[in-house]
C-alpha cells in the first residue's frame, strides 16, 4: 500500500472519449420531441419548499437539450443523508423550492446534436456533480470534485452555464445533463442496488484506490452504516482483510454476512486494544462526533485513518504523538472525479458489488427521512422514481405530444 494520488487507469481515455467529436451521428429529435428541446419541459418530482415543509409533489422544468446534453429518464434515485440535511435547512437556509437526489439510475431518452459517448437506450448515472469549470489544475487532473473554482453540485447549486439556474435533482422524472457527467452504468449491475454507488459507493472506493489497497492488506472500518458497508463490500472485492468496528453487537453477524473477517465491538471494555497495531489503512464513516485516537491505535506503521463523514459536532483532538510515533497519516476524502467513478462502476460490476437497498415509493419518502435520521435502515433507501407518474401537477404535461 502506498499513499499517493494514483494514475487512474483509462481516465485519459474518458477524456479523449468525452471530446471527440467525431464518429457517427446519435439519433436525431424528431417531431414533437424537438420542439419540447427547444423550451424544456415539464416533469413531476418530490422536494421542499421550505425547511419545515417535508418533501411534496412538485412541477419542475428541466431546461432545453443543447448540443452537448444528455436527457435521462430516471429510473432509481437513492436517498442520501445529506439530503436530509439539506432539505430540513441543518446546513442554512437553501434555495426553495430543492428537489434533492444525487444518486440517479436511468437510461438515456435523448442526446444533444455533438453527444458521442452515449445512445438513446443506454442505462445511465449520474453522482454528486452534474459540471465543474474544467479549466483548473484540479479539473484537468481528472478530480472535479476538489475544482478550484467551485464544482457544480447536482442540486442546490448555481449553475453558471445555463442562465445561473439553481439545479434540481433526481427525485424526479427526468434530469438534463451536460455529457461529461454522465457515467456508464453497466446492465450487468441491478439498477436499484447500483444507485448508491454514485455517492456511497465512490465515496468508499476512492480512499481505497488512493491508498493501493492489495490482497492481503489489512482494512478497518469504523461504522456500519450505508458507507460502511460498501467499504467492507469494496475493501474485500480488493482482496483486503476486513475488520468492523461498530458499538452494536447486534452488527456483528451482519458484518460479517457483509464479509468481514472480524468484528471489534467497542462498547465492550478493552476490545480495541486487542485489535492495536494490526490494521494499515482504517476508514471512517461515522458521522457523529467521536474520538479518533483509539482508532489511529490500531494503525501499524505507515497507516493511514481516513475520514468520510462530517460529524454535526466538535471531535476529540488528534493526538499529534501518535502519528509522530508510527508515521500515521489522518486525512479525509470526499467523492471521486468522473474517471474514477466510471472505473468504480466497472469494478464493482466485474466482482459483482452493490449497495444493500429498500426500495421506497414517493409517497414514503418522508417517513424514509425519519427512518434514516433513527438508523432504521439496512443499509441504503433508494426511490423508484416511476412513482413519481402519478404525482404532482406536471406529470401529465410532460407526457402530451412526446411520442
Amino acid at each position: 500500500m502506498s499513499p499517493g494520488r494514483p494514475v487512474i487507469p483509462g481516465a485519459d481515455k474518458v477524456r479523449r472519449t468525452l471530446t471527440d467529436q467525431g464518429g457517427e451521428s446519435p439519433s436525431p429529435v424528431r417531431g414533437s420531441e424537438a420542439e419540447a428541446s427547444s423550451s424544456g419541459r415539464e416533469v413531476a418530482a418530490y422536494g421542499a419548499t421550505s425547511a419545515q415543509s417535508g418533501l411534496v409533489p412538485l412541477t419542475i422544468r428541466r431546461r432545453a437539450l443543447k448540443p452537448d446534453d444528455v436527457e435521462i429518464d430516471i429510473d432509481f434515485c437513492g436517498l442520501c443523508h445529506s439530503d436530509v440535511h439539506a432539505t430540513r435547512g441543518e446546513w442554512g437556509e437553501r434555495p426553495w423550492p430543492l428537489v434533492p437526489g444525487h444518486e440517479i439510475v436511468g437510461r438515456v431518452r435523448r442526446v444533444g446534436d455533438d453527444v458521442r459517448s452515449f445512445s438513446v437506450g443506454e442505462r445511465v448515472g449520474v453522482g454528486c456533480m452534474v459540471d465543474s469549470c474544467g479549466e483548473c489544475e484540479n479539473c484537468l487532473d481528472g478530480v472535479e470534485q476538489f475544482c478550484d473554482r467551485g464544482n457544480v453540485l447536482t442540486y442546490g447549486s448555481v449553475d453558471p452555464r445555463n442562465g445561473g439556474e439553481i439545479t434540481q435533482g433526481g427525485y424526479a422524472q427526468r434530469i438534463v445533463v451536460t455529457e461529461k457527467f454522465v457515467l456508464h452504468v453497466p446492465e450487468a449491475l441491478d439498477p436499484a442496488a447500483a444507485a448508491p454507488l454514485l455517492c456511497a459507493g465512490i465515496t468508499t472506493y476512492s480512499p481505497l484506490r488512493y491508498f493501493g489497497v492489495e490482497p492481503g492488506e489489512r482494512v478497518g472500518v469504523v461504522g456500519l452504516g450505508g458507507l460502511g458497508h460498501m467499504a467492507v463490500k469494496l475493501a474485500k472485492a480488493m482482496g483486503a482483510e476486513v475488520t468492523v468496528f461498530t458499538r452494536s453487537a447486534r452488527k456483528a453477524d451482519a458484518a460479517r454476512e457483509l464479509g468481514a473477517d472480524g468484528v471489534v465491538v467497542t462498547s465492550e471494555a478493552g476490545a480495541l486494544e486487542g485489535a492495536q497495531r494490526t490494521l494499515d489503512l482504517v476508514i471512517d464513516t461515522v458521522a457523529a462526533p467521536h474520538d479518533v485516537n483509539p482508532y489511529l491505535q490500531t494503525l501499524r506503521l505507515d497507516g493511514a485513518l481516513f475520514q468520510l463523514s462530517l460529524p454535526s459536532g466538535t471531535m476529540a483532538p488528534v493526538d499529534p504523538g501518535l502519528l509522530i510515533r508510527r508515521r500515521l497519516s489522518y486525512g479525509g476524502s470526499l467523492i471521486g472525479g468522473i474517471a474514477e467513478t466510471q472505473e468504480m462502476l466497472d469494478f464493482c460490476a466485474e466482482h459483482g458489488v452493490t449497495a444493500e437497498v429498500e426500495l421506497v415509493s414517493a409517497d414514503e419518502l418522508n417517513t424514509a427521512y425519519d427512518r434514516m435520521v433513527e438508523g432504521d435502515v439496512k443499509y441504503r433507501f433508494v426511490l423508484d422514481a416511476t412513482t413519481l407518474a402519478s404525482t404532482g401537477t406536471g406529470s401529465a404535461q410532460a407526457e402530451e405530444g412526446e411520442e
